[in-house]
Parts: C-alpha cells; structure tokens; sequence
C-alpha cells in the first residue's frame, strides 16, 4: 500500500526498454529507516525520480526513544521515521510500505517485490539493515529496549546508577561489562553459558579492578514484576536482585540482495558485510548501501550521514554518466 502518492517526474535519459506496465525509477532506496530516508531526500531535493521500499522493520523498533542525535535526543524512532517520510514526499519522493524479495539486472536494475509488483530502476541504494537475534534466555525478549539493553551509548544515561547485570553471551561481552561501569558501579558479570576458566587473567584483572562481580552458573531466566526487571535467575535457582541488564544480541545483518548482485563481503566478528568505499558504493557498479547494512555499530546519526553520503555519490554519478552518454553520441 502506497504512503504517499505524489506526482513524479520522467526519468532522464539513458533507460532501456521496460515491459508494459512496469514502473520506472532512476533509483530506488529499499530500506525507509534514517539511512534510505535520509538518502531519499537528497535524490528527491536534487530532482531524481526515486522510489523508497520501506518494509517497517526498523532496527531501533523496541526502543520507546532514541538517544545521541543532535536535535533529536530522546525522540521516539516512530516519530523520527513518521517526520522524515514526510519531508522526503515534499520532493516528490515515492514511498510504498512493502517488501523487496529479490533483484536482477539486465542493463537497468529490476526489483522484485512482495506484493507482488516490479519495478526497475538505473541505479539503487540498499539500506535493508539487521536484525538482533537475542539470547534464548526467558524474558530477554519481552523486555528488550526497556530493561534488557545492549548499548550504553544509546541507553546508559537512561538507567544510571542502577544495579547493572551484563550476560555472558558472546566474546565481547567482558569487554561490554567493562563498558558498562562508567555508568553504573553497580555491576555483576553472569557467566552464563562460559566457564571461568575460559576467561583470559587479563580479563579477570580488569573486571576486578573495574569493581564487577563475577558470577558463574547459567542463567535460567529475567524475573520481573510490575513490568520493571528485579532480578536475573540462575539455573541452580538462586536469584540476584539486579534492575537492568545488558545482553549482546547477534547481529544479522539483511543483505540477501546484495548477495544475490554479487557483491563482495568481508567478515567481521559481527557479520558479514558487504565492501564499501568511503561513499557507500559496493564493488557492483551502480549499487550502494548505507546504514547497518554495512555495519553492526551504525547509530541512527551515522545511518542518516551514510544515507547522505551515498545519494550524492549516486547524483554526481548518474549525471557525469548521462553527460558522458551525451557526448559520444
């Protein structure tokens, strides 16, 4: 279902042939979060005809606010994304709530989409971002974004001072743990599923020295009552009173697309991501990506410069490439 429907501009030359009934973009952005919203605005204020495929998942869903953007601390991401729609329809920009589930290219690029419809477009911006896959620990998920957190960046201010519990869940986690003391002295380290023994003594000093207790014995569940968090659970039944608690999600990022382009990739210890230059443009000519869809620690202000980034790399492009066009012939 189309959100907005806005008169369009023709595309400018340098288009093949489409099949009947086939819309006709000069880029589309899949991905409506800060980086496709923000990527669209440039291309719509630079007269682009440009399509946004937004399929309403972004990453910062469960956070009641977001945190860290000049101007914008502390706004709902459903408010921020809501404004940013609207500015980018002001310049004719497109905006269609939908699915992109597959991408061809034969000369144009030809994106396939859930309900059903096609449409080509000359050059795209991919900004589909992650998910978090959360530890399988009982009540991680329900109360994630409001008292289990994983970034003190974007939350840590918000529950400072209080009893910290972070879970062993991945090989960064000690140094999450370690992160997490500038906001709170209040800190227990669960080893969950690792063994002490496992731990580095480099680890163990540090943890010591930063004041956080280390408590070994998997972790059963999160204990809440009234709707706030009051404890972690171990297995052996005994409890911990703790008020937050932060976990390390693992990060998937959503570049089917890319993968089925072809575009190189390159691995990190959060994911598999596709290469990009310093403007956002993946190694297949005529395609760029912003926001996490190239990286797991791209926040909302990142996103959005990376979106900006990307459109005016793809303007300039496009235009020398028509220029080009129009002197050869």
């Amino acid at each position: 279902m189309t959100e907005h429907s806005t008169e369009t501009r023709a595309a400018t030359g340098g288009a093949a042939r489409q099949p009947e009934g086939t819309e006709t973009y000069e880029v589309v952005v899949v991905g409506g979060g800060s980086a496709g919203l923000s990527a669209a605005l440039v291309l719509g204020r630079a007269r682009r005809r440009t399509l946004v495929v937004d399929a309403g998942e972004p990453r910062n869903a469960p956070a009641a606010h977001m945190q860290g953007y000049l101007s914008r601390d502390g706004m709902p991401p459903a408010d921020f994304l809501a404004l940013g729609r609207e500015e980018v329809a002001r310049y004719g920009v497109e905006l269609v709530r939908d699915r992109a589930v597959d991408v061809t290219r034969d000369g144009d690029f030809a994106v396939a989409l859930e309900s059903g419809r096609t449409v080509r477009a000359r050059r795209l911006i991919v900004t589909t971002g992650l998910r978090d896959e959360l530890p399988a620990v009982p009540g991680v998920a329900e109360r994630f974004g409001r008292d289990v957190l994983h970034c003190p960046y974007c939350h840590g201010w918000e529950v400072r001072d209080r009893a910290f519990g972070v879970l062993a869940a991945s090989p960064l986690s000690v140094h999450q743990a370690l992160m997490v003391t500038q906001w709170s002295k209040d800190v227990t380290f669960f080893l969950h599923t690792v063994a002490g023994d496992d731990l580095p003594d480099g680890d163990l000093r540090r943890l010591a020295a930063a004041g956080v207790t280390v408590v070994p014995g998997e972790v059963a569940e999160v204990v809440a009552e009234d709707d706030r968090l009051t404890a972690v659970r171990l297995a052996d039944g005994s409890a911990h009173a703790r008020e937050v608690l932060f976990v390390s999600p693992r990060p998937v990022p959503r570049t089917g697309l890319l993968e089925r382009l072809g575009a190189a990739f390159h691995e990190t210890p959060f994911g598999s991501y596709p290469v990009v230059d310093a403007h956002g443009l993946t190694s297949v000519p005529g395609v760029w990506a912003a926001g996490n869809a190239i990286g797991f620690a791209e926040q909302v202000v990142h996103a959005a410069s990376g979106g900006y980034r990307a459109a005016a790399a793809l303007n300039g492009e496009l235009l020398m490439t028509d220029l080009d066009s129009a002197v050869r012939v």
